[in-house]
């Protein structure tokens, strides 16, 4: 490996593998990883699907919460309102379309990190082998339902970059757990805030009230537990792993319980 393929990789991991003190950031990667992904007519895939899946529950934003989150993530894609009616109307059956579904996939990578992993597909024969391949060829093993998703608790998650804040950061966690947040956490650069998923609007209001903008919220899965990944062949499994099943067509959502070390990671770097 090159140097400048390494340190081009080490960058990449190191979005992937924010999982340190054992919770998720991964409301905080996916934005990130959105934003140097070159290829944005696939992300409007990925956002395109979501809002079909969530479209067939209901038409309706208000009456169907799914439906309004995959709206706002795809608005902040900057994702044109009248792609999003098509999908909308294709959805409901007011235009012909192709009929997707999701399917969500379980399994272990390298080292018995849990993984968790969300597809829309169209095709779930064709899908299923695919994602069994890659996990087999990443060191990792595909698993069956329930295996990893106790594992793993349905969260919101926001996140507010502390260069934004025009109030205090400790004022402010007080004043979001009296708001109802189930935690807030303050990182070096950041404030997470986890909720139960039913007030992740209310708490995004309440911010908005405050005139406090939000670099993400979405409604995630974060592992309950996670598993410390020291030896640098098996990171790389990991790592890899996790990288292939993102850069599947059908994958939305990938999941998992793994903290790698900085130290480990500047060792994949080099």
């Amino acid at each position: 490996m090159s140097t400048n393929d390494g340190n081009r990789r080490f960058q990449i991991f190191r979005e992937w593998v924010i999982f340190l003190a054992g919770h998720s950031k991964w409301a905080n990667i996916k934005h990130r990883k959105a934003k140097v992904d070159a290829q944005r007519g696939r992300l409007f895939t990925k956002l395109g699907k979501e809002i079909l899946v969530a479209a067939r529950r209901g038409g309706d934003p208000d009456a169907n919460p799914l439906l309004k989150t995959a709206i706002a993530r795809a608005r902040e894609a900057n994702m044109p309102m009248d792609n999003i009616n098509r999908l909308i109307a294709k959805a409901t059956g007011e235009l012909e379309g192709v009929n997707y579904e999701e399917v969500t996939y379980e399994g272990y990578a390298a080292g018995g990190v849990a993984v968790l992993l969300v597809t829309v597909t169209d095709n779930r024969n064709r899908t299923a082998p695919e994602i069994r391949h890659l996990f087999s060829r990443h060191g990792g093993s595909l698993g069956e339902a329930g295996c990893v998703a106790w594992m793993f608790d349905r969260k919101g998650l926001i996140t507010l970059s502390k260069e934004s804040l025009s109030v205090d950061p400790e004022e402010l966690m007080l004043l979001l757990i009296e708001e109802g947040a189930e935690d807030v956490r303050e990182e070096e650069d950041s404030i997470e805030v986890v909720t139960a998923p039913d007030d992740l609007d209310k708490i995004k209001e309440f911010l908005s009230a405050q005139n406090i903008k939000y670099s993400t919220a979405e409604v995630t899965m974060v592992p309950n537990s996670t598993i410390s990944v020291t030896d640098k062949n098996t990171a790389e499994k990991v790592l890899n792993l996790m990288d292939a099943l993102e850069d599947h067509d059908d994958t939305q959502q990938v999941y998992a319980n793994f903290d790698i070390p900085d130290e480990v990671l500047q060792e994949l770097g080099e």
